[in-house]
């Protein structure tokens, strides 16, 4: 008998009451444990960084420690500090989503970055595993610092390491991206294969990563859904005003701007959110702004939005459909509806007046009546604010992405009105102005998730019981397919989805999702309204 055959270990069967042992992942920082989920495999709460506290607060983020043994990844970890004084500090974490951390082929990779204005928002509203598990993709989410933690500027605050002294939440997102590349194969990802995907100031960041010298060779295709792309005074503070409330809340904490690292944080947060709940025309900063963005910086944000040249890879653009229904309530009758188009204008030129809000009320009027269009105030406010704050600022992006002629731009219309929202928190009403509802932003996000989103809702129409229809679940599957097959070979194809050309000069065509046929490709409508944007100039999205 041949020895080595009589010395092998004899092979016994599996155990039909022995359960599989837990799935294993090697990380650069050490092993984590996670768990099967359905088709899938779930690591959760991995940390990308050490926690920023202490003097890491306003610190470029850190590795995090490596551990020994085997790190439990089954449990979530909760989100950065929120507007209501929930959260914490410690929220620097991944969760991945695979079919199977085997290699035997490598999977496109896409991480998502959350919205919520910068201030609010994170990773737990969105679970990757149904995209996950029908793309036969890996899946990453993670947080970040948000409010005055995340986007601010002080160069008192000047890390001794990096000298940075800015946009620490736009830090932890490459710091996350890093990590998914250094880690992606360890899931089962490719590493060379990573499609960001992001919504409203989740979308500005994907194309901000993307124009980012240190991470631009990372990425390899982009899908901002309803971007809010940065520009002064209205989508991010100055450098001034950034200096002036870091100085007024040391005042007010009779401390120094370093010393900010030692105020407790749910005392910071509550502060920084009070400065700006007061009227325009009350708070501490010169532009009066209302959201809490990256700031100009030079090294993390080099220049505004529209002052930057195109991401140079393949765009897959969304945005809302114009003419859907508001959601929320809109202005009680004209003379609110006027003040409300003032505060918006206000975002972009702090000296804009009625009159100003007058020339665009009677510009969207007339163009609703020319088409056939409902005037009412609700609709009336409704494209104003949407084309004002994405509509205009995207579709004038994908032109010039375009007329580049070096990557390919796709722009998808999301034509599916969102259920009944509540009000953003973040942006709640009061004399600040009126409240933003939470809308298509989200109803992109669930629907390309599969999931309810942090508002509870999955975003859709109804059918006339008041339950949700079958639309919803038609346009999130064609959806999860598009950007599936986008990320896995740069073109987005799905079942039911004609043929779709990019974007090109001269022809602007969308593929519109949403409505009796699922998918259509057509015109882009009401380009009178975007016009009236470029030839006031009230809004910038032209380079």
């Amino acid at each position: 008998m041949d020895a080595t055959r009589a010395q092998a270990p004899a092979v016994l069967p599996a155990r039909a009451d022995v359960p599989p042992a837990p799935p294993v992942a090697r990380t650069t920082a050490g092993y984590v444990k996670g768990e099967r989920t359905g088709g899938v495999i779930a690591f959760r709460g991995i940390p990308y960084a050490a926690a920023p506290v202490g003097p890491l607060r306003f610190a470029s983020p850190r590795p995090p420690a490596a551990w020994s043994g085997v790190r439990d990844a089954g449990q979530a970890a909760g989100t950065f500090l929120q507007p209501d004084g929930t959260g914490s500090e410690d929220a620097l974490y991944v969760n991945v989503w695979t079919p199977s951390t085997h290699q035997t082929t490598a999977r496109p990779v896409l991480v998502h970055v959350h919205g919520g204005s910068w201030s609010s928002g994170g990773a737990a509203g969105v679970d990757g595993a149904r995209l996950a598990e029908r793309g036969d993709v890996v899946v990453v989410t993670f947080g970040h610092r948000l409010g005055v933690f995340g986007f601010g500027l002080h160069e008192e605050l000047a890390d001794p390491e990096t000298g940075s002294y800015a946009n620490w939440g736009l830090q932890d997102q490459v710091a996350a991206l890093r990590w998914t590349h250094e880690n992606a194969a360890a899931f089962g990802g490719d590493p060379g294969n990573i499609t960001l995907v992001g919504a409203e100031a989740g979308g500005a960041s994907v194309h901000q990563l993307a124009l980012l010298p240190v991470t631009r060779p990372l990425i390899r295709r982009i899908v901002p859904v309803r971007p809010a792309h940065v520009r002064a005074p209205g989508l991010c503070l100055t450098a001034e005003d950034a200096r002036t409330v870091y100085d007024t809340l040391a005042a007010r904490f009779g401390t120094t701007v370093p010393g900010l690292r030692a105020v407790p944080a749910a005392e910071l947060n509550a502060a920084w959110h009070r400065l700006f709940s007061v009227r325009p025309e009350e708070r501490p900063v010169r532009s009066g702004r209302h959201y809490r963005g990256p700031v100009l910086d030079g090294v993390w944000l080099r220049a505004y939005d529209h002052e930057q040249p195109p991401p140079e890879l393949p765009v897959l653009s969304v945005y809302a459909a114009p003419g859907l229904p508001p959601a929320g309530p809109g202005p009680a009758d004209e003379a609110e509806l006027r003040t409300w188009i003032t505060e918006l204008l206000r975002q972009a030129d702090p000296a804009a007046d009625r009159t100003a809000a007058d020339e665009v009320l009677r510009a969207y009027r007339a163009a609703a009546l020319a088409e056939g269009r409902t005037a009412g105030l609700p609709s009336l406010w409704a494209a104003i604010r949407e084309d004002a704050h994405f509509r205009h600022p995207v579709l004038r992006m994908a032109d010039r992405h375009a007329r580049a002629g070096r990557w390919p731009q796709y722009v998808l219309e999301l034509a599916l009105p969102a259920a009944a929202h509540p009000a953003d928190p973040a942006h709640p009403a009061g004399p600040a102005g009126p409240a933003h509802p939470a809308a298509a932003h989200e109803a992109a996000v669930a629907l390309l998730f599969g999931t309810r989103g942090p508002a509870g809702h999955l975003a859709g129409a109804a059918d006339t019981d008041g339950q949700p229809s079958r639309e919803p679940t038609e346009a999130g599957e064609v959806l999860a397919d598009l950007v599936v097959s986008f990320a896995r070979t740069g073109v987005p194809r799905a079942p039911r989805v004609p043929d779709w050309p990019a974007l090109s000069p001269g022809r602007p065509r969308a593929l519109v999702l949403g409505g009796a046929a699922v998918a259509r490709t057509g015109a882009l409508p009401q380009q009178g309204q975007l016009r009236f944007w470029d030839d006031t100039g009230r809004v910038p999205g032209r380079a």
